[in-house]
């Protein structure tokens, strides 16, 4: 089956009509066409017969001359349309030879018919260009030659019946493309307005148009949109309160013990702050998710490039190959660095070197990174995305991370419409691969 609807559907539309053609066409030349020619056949070939026999009886009488001959021939060409000529001699046609070539069907059908019908050896002739059929039929004394036109064993309803069916299956394929392509539009324009709203792109201009199921799953569509463009303004307000309720308490926490001096239990103090104010900060970044950034049209060649300068300036040996022309992609451009700097820090606490690379598969941006650190069991690759998961058995425990690295980078690829999977790394480390459509 085909893997698009207009495709699928046009062939449920049109495969009936086919079918029916094909049907009908077998029938009428199996049945009627050719059981049509053979009465035409049949009855050519018993006016045949019965002139032969006139004739030959005439040339036997002694009554019989040339005035009488004429009649007969002026009489047959009249009635008849058949037309005849008489030369004296011996023996002169051969044995019939019982092959036809191709699409012979006329001179096949007479020729079955004459068989029955006359006993003398006969030969047929066929002259397309000039739509005649001669029949040489031996006497005793010479031969006759038959000379008939073609329509009288020949009937051109068979083509034009052809030729009609044809046509109007043409206009019937014309139409039903064009009703096809009129009603699939709605449903490609609500594929594209969903896919537009999937990587977080604005669909202003949509609106329900079409059948009314594609129109009911248009406003489907559009009340699922607003139902969740609610939900993130909702959230986005309710996180910036939260943000703010919580970093006010810790702020005093800090000035309070800024102004108890230095000490051990002040020291862990402040670091307990500190870890809070980070985690506090990780929480809030994971469930707010992108923000309110707007999509913009950016080159990731350069973005890739700023942010692998900025971690060669902090001493990671990292290195960056490109494979391909055109790097400009649809995306948040700050959101999406935060989801590179979030891979390269983690890269960076466990490797020495990185290499990333940037090419263009088809309509897709593929993004890889290579570390050569202790890796990650293969069993978690999966687990490692899942918020506040930690991997202790390869990873440092100290790090004091929080597990929602990886859970952030992976919302920001997901809500561009790209895919981030880990596999293992020829450097012996971890690779990450990104993809992002284009």
């Amino acid at each position: 089956m085909p893997r698009s609807l207009f495709a699928r559907s046009l062939l449920i539309l049109t495969l009936p009509i086919v079918l029916t053609l094909v049907i009908s066409t077998y029938v009428f030349f199996e049945r009627h066409w050719e059981r049509m020619a053979g009465r035409l056949a049949m009855g050519v070939a018993g006016e045949v017969a019965f002139l032969t026999e006139q004739i030959e009886e005439g040339f036997k009488k002694t009554q019989y001359g040339p005035v009488t001959f004429e009649q007969i021939r002026n009489d047959s060409f009249a009635n008849l349309q058949i037309n005849f000529s008489y030369k004296v001699g011996g023996e002169i046609i051969p044995d019939p030879v019982e092959y036809f070539g191709r699409g012979e069907v006329i001179k096949e059908l007479l020729y079955i018919e004459l068989k029955e019908k006359l006993d003398r050896p006969y030969r047929i002739l066929v002259d397309v260009e000039e739509k005649w059929v001669q029949v040489q039929v031996q006497l005793e004394h010479g031969a006759v030659t038959y000379t008939i036109p073609e329509r009288r064993l020949f009937s051109s309803s068979g083509y034009v019946f052809l030729v009609w069916m044809m046509g109007v299956s043409t206009i019937l394929l014309v139409v039903a493309i064009l009703f096809m392509r009129n009603q699939i539009r709605p449903i490609k324009r609500l594929a594209i307005a969903a896919e537009r709203f999937g990587i977080g792109r604005d669909v202003p201009f949509f609106k329900p148009e079409g059948a009314r199921e594609v129109r009911r799953a248009a406003k489907a569509f559009i009340g699922m949109r607003e139902r969740i463009d609610r939900q993130l303004q909702q959230r986005t307000a309710m996180l910036a309160g939260v943000s703010h309720d919580l970093r006010t308490p810790l702020t005093r926490m800090k000035l309070q013990a800024e102004m108890m001096g230095d000490n051990a239990d002040v020291d862990a103090l402040k670091s307990d702050i500190s870890d809070m104010e980070r985690m506090i900060e990780g929480y809030i970044q994971f469930i707010r998710g992108e923000g309110d950034e707007e999509v913009a049209r950016t080159n990731l060649l350069a973005l890739m490039k700023r942010v692998t300068g900025n971690f060669k300036r902090e001493g990671l040996d990292i290195s960056l190959e490109s494979k391909g022309k055109n790097f400009d992609i649809f995306l948040r451009p700050l959101a999406f660095e935060r989801c590179l700097n979030n891979l390269l820090s983690n890269a960076k606490k466990y490797a020495t070197h990185v290499e990333m690379s940037l090419k263009n598969i088809e309509d897709h941006i593929v993004i890889t990174i290579d570390d050569d650190g202790c890796g990650i069991d293969e069993t978690l690759y999966d687990d490692v995305f899942k918020p506040f998961f930690r991997e202790e058995t390869s990873r440092n425990s100290k790090t004091g991370g929080t597990g929602l690295g990886l859970p952030i980078t992976k919302d920001i690829i997901l809500a561009h419409g790209g895919n981030i999977e880990l596999y293992k790394s020829p450097l012996g480390g971890v690779r990450v691969r990104i993809e992002l459509p284009l």
